[in-house]
């Protein structure tokens, strides 16, 4: 175990108990001179602010970039921080290409943890209940909501609602699926309108649907947000049985899921200026530098300290060099 594992672990748990994203960053692997050793740990969020010791300059940009990418992508990654790129480097790992003054190489796993998003399922009806059960597998956080819910009719579900009513709004779902199917099919559209859900889908034909939408219409629901209603719910796999519709449902969940995922982890991002260090090539945000230097009326970042002298001593050979990058 690394010596800063007690405050990383910390920080990792009071993200997770909040809902917040972030990457574990674990050094598992180092080959000397490096500053990091393996059990290291840092948390990465998706501002790519590092919280934890992961080895020093040359490392740390390259670990902030590669977690906000595994954070976006909800995928994790086992990459390499070398002196040059090794053709030959084992599957499984990216191997990350940098002349660092330092000559060390770093094998670091970086872990994404990102909030099971929530999803509110309106409706009693056997799709619902299979709905519930299927979600709750693969990775969804599922309320069940409808007159006369019990645990025992949701046994996937982690909160039971017993009835259509305000505090069913208070779950805060990410997606809503009204699976009423013909018994309160208006109040569970209402109950869906009332959660600030940007994704509301309702298993019904096109036809109902269109109808039932101007109705919510003439009750004075925004237009635009009634209009968002997808329905029919679920991606075309000629459906036939209530298993088969929670079956296309759960498939048009996922992939709204990851769309959603990706769309919030772009917009999370900050939209940084970036540069190349011109010693050892790698990308620096120059929004606040810390090493920086003019030659020839044109500014220079760089990664470290030890770059900057680098460039400070020849600084010729070292644009003549990235020129021909």
């Amino acid at each position: 175990m690394g010596q800063n594992d007690g405050p990383v672990l910390e920080i990792a748990a009071k993200l997770r108990a909040q809902g917040q994203p972030f990457a574990l960053v674990t050094v598992v692997r180092c080959e000397s001179p490096t500053s990091a050793k393996p059990g290291d740990k840092a948390v990465v969020g998706p501002d790519g602010i590092i919280h934890g010791w992961i080895g020093g300059g040359c490392a740390q940009p390259v670990v902030a970039k590669m977690a906000r990418r595994a954070l976006a992508e909800e995928h994790p990654v086992l990459i390499r921080i070398s002196p040059d790129q090794d053709p030959d480097s084992a599957e499984g790992i990216l191997d990350v290409g940098m002349v660092c003054h330092s000559g060390g190489t770093l094998d670091i796993f970086i872990d994404p943890i990102t909030p099971e998003p929530e999803l509110l399922v309106v409706g009693a009806t056997p799709a619902a209940q299979t709905l519930c059960e299927l979600a709750s597998r693969v990775g969804f956080a599922v309320s069940a909501a409808f007159p006369g819910a019990t645990e025992e009719m949701f046994p996937g579900a982690r909160r039971i609602i017993d009835g259509l009513t305000p505090d069913t709004a208070k779950v805060s779902p990410a997606f809503v699926v009204v699976a009423t199917q013909g018994k309160k099919d208006e109040e569970g559209l209402e109950t869906a309108l009332a959660t600030n859900a940007d994704y509301i889908s309702f298993i019904a034909s096109a036809r109902k649907a269109a109808k039932l939408k101007q109705y919510l219409h003439e009750r004075g629901h925004d237009h635009a947000r009634v209009d968002a209603i997808v329905a029919p719910a679920g991606v075309e796999i000629s459906a036939l049985t209530p298993q088969e519709i929670a079956l296309s449902v759960l498939a048009a969940l996922v992939r709204e899921r990851r769309a959603a995922g990706s769309r919030q982890s772009q917009a999370a991002q900050p939209v940084t200026p970036q540069a190349n260090d011109p010693v050892c090539g790698m990308t620096v945000d120059i929004g606040s530098p810390e090493y920086t230097c003019q030659y020839n009326g044109q500014a220079y970042y760089f990664c470290s300290a030890q770059c900057l002298q680098k460039f400070e001593k020849s600084a010729a050979t070292f644009l003549e060099a990235q020129a021909s990058r």
